[in-house]
């Protein structure tokens, strides 16, 4: 049933693009009062829409869509490979902050290259195609719609893949509904194993309001390790387009305790990047490998915060395998 209504509806999007979009964006002031997130205007969506399609044209084609209810809005999620119980279990991507599904252009045809079923969504709350509804009242409601959205989807459980915020979000998740989740592989997760750094406050702080476009593409090459955050690369630019045009009200990351860490007992990849400016890499290498009760921890001293684009063949062998044991063990013992 799933896999009918994502052909038909992707069918319709791709001979009609996002008019035909079942949800409706929010858009102008109306949801500011709400406190919900939104487009600032018609304008702002239409020049955000525009950039969005032209990065989802970099990515390999996807096999499907759905929008899929929950308590605090409709979510966004593409699924792209096999959808069948011999594809073993699915990964699920989660973004970096205003980021949204084109994020993976470098690593979708890898990660989908051992016949797993990937998907990827739009954060709740943030820029892209998600619709929030609700206001999130604190950190802990991000596990709960992230729930919500595993069992719109039909997924039991699934291995999560989350950069950045969409690291810190996936923990949110294991520790609130631990049963859905396999498996965490989280690549240079903000605010979670370390602190967040007055270098990333400046960023933050940066990227919002009227700032000209230059500099905001100059903050964003800095926190990626100096990579290309020029107007014609794709994902940089619906980057800055949401920063520009899509006003967020998120509660801040709360930062989880030694016991609230230690608690989550799932397996648990966590790739640090050496030159990140999120935390201090070397202390937040050490504070996972102290507390994660099955944790394998890599610190990757090349690496920068963008390390999904800067290395994605190495991602994608990393996770992949991570994930390739564990349901292997999984089948050994008889655990589905």
């Amino acid at each position: 049933m799933i896999s009918m209504q994502y052909d038909r509806i992707a069918k319709c999007e791709r001979e009609e693009p996002y008019v035909t979009d079942p949800v409706r964006p929010n858009i102008g002031a109306e949801f500011r009062r709400r406190r919900l997130g939104h487009f600032r205007d018609a304008p702002a969506y239409a020049r955000y829409r525009q950039i969005y399609d032209r990065a989802m044209a970099g990515l390999p084609p996807y096999d499907g869509f759905q929008d899929v209810p929950t308590g605090f809005g409709t979510v966004r999620a593409y699924r792209f490979g096999a959808d069948g119980a011999d594809a073993g279990t699915p990964l699920l991507l989660l973004p970096g902050r205003t980021a949204s599904t084109p994020m993976w252009a470098p690593n979708l045809a890898g990660l989908r290259a051992r016949g797993r079923a990937v998907y990827a969504i739009d954060l709740l709350g943030e820029p892209g195609l998600s619709v929030q509804s609700r206001p999130f009242a604190n950190a802990a409601d991000h596990g709960v719609w992230l729930a919500e959205l595993l069992t719109g989807l039909g997924l039991a459980r699934t291995h999560l893949l989350g950069v950045s915020i969409g690291g810190w979000t996936a923990f949110r998740l294991a520790m609130h509904a631990p049963e859905k989740v396999t498996s965490l592989s989280l690549l240079d997760p903000a605010c979670l194993f370390g602190r967040i750094t007055w270098k990333a406050v400046a960023v933050s702080l940066g990227t919002v309001g009227p700032l000209p476009e230059p500099w905001r593409m100059r903050l964003l090459s800095w926190i990626s390790g100096g990579a290309d955050a020029s107007g014609d690369e794709p994902v940089a630019a619906l980057i800055s387009a949401g920063m520009r045009d899509f006003a967020a009200f998120l509660p801040p990351p709360t930062y989880p305790s030694d016991d609230e860490v230690a608690a989550v007992d799932v397996p648990t990849l966590a790739v640090i990047a050496g030159r990140s400016i999120i935390h201090h890499p070397g202390r937040a290498a050490e504070r996972a490998r102290r507390l994660l009760a099955q944790g394998v921890v890599e610190l990757w001293p090349d690496a920068s915060h963008a390390l999904n684009g800067e290395f994605p063949e190495r991602v994608a062998a990393r996770v992949l395998d991570f994930v390739d044991r564990l349901d292997a063990d999984d089948a050994l013992h008889g655990r589905h």
